[in-house]
């Protein structure tokens, strides 16, 4: 998406300023979409991410001494989080200019995934097991440092226009 800079403006200095407070503000839009752009792909991986997870959590293995509703319960919800995340990267792909500001549904969209992933952030430090944890450390921090960029991106995304423009 190629945005047209509006000409540049010799005459005044008033004039002058403005024409480039706008294009700072346009190279801002853009940088800010691109970048919500890279949130989706951010949030595709975390989906890829999930492919192979119950395999090497041994899930299955975990879950064969409980009820069988338990573990209906359990897949169905992982399933589910999966669609959420697809929603997400695809509101990311579809509507980036929205969420970077062009909206005020989605700033809100914006700050909300942000906090998604924030609190998704205090509960991988906080609940999650610290042993697989650091048997797993290079995906945890992997997985630590892709949910702090998200919630970088979406959160300067939702506060932007208010503190930013």
């Amino acid at each position: 998406m190629r945005q047209v800079l509006p000409p540049k403006i010799k005459n005044s200095t008033a004039e002058g300023t403005e024409v480039h407070r706008e294009r700072r503000r346009a190279m801002n839009t853009t940088w800010m979409i691109r970048a919500i752009w890279g949130a989706g792909a951010v949030q595709v991986g975390i989906i890829a991410a999930n492919v192979p997870l119950p395999g090497r959590l041994r899930v299955r293995e975990r879950l064969a001494g409980v009820p069988n509703f338990v573990r209906q319960i359990f897949y169905v919800h992982w399933v589910y989080i999966i669609i959420v995340l697809g929603l997400f990267a695809a509101l990311c792909f579809g509507f980036a200019p929205d969420l970077a500001g062009a909206s005020a549904l989605g700033r809100f969209l914006s700050g909300f995934m942000a906090a998604f992933w924030l609190l998704r952030i205090l509960l991988q430090i906080s609940y999650y097991d610290r042993e697989i944890r650091r048997d797993n450390r290079v995906l945890d921090v992997l997985y630590l440092a892709s949910l702090f960029v998200l919630v970088v991106i979406l959160g300067m995304a939702a506060l932007r226009p208010v503190f930013w423009t």
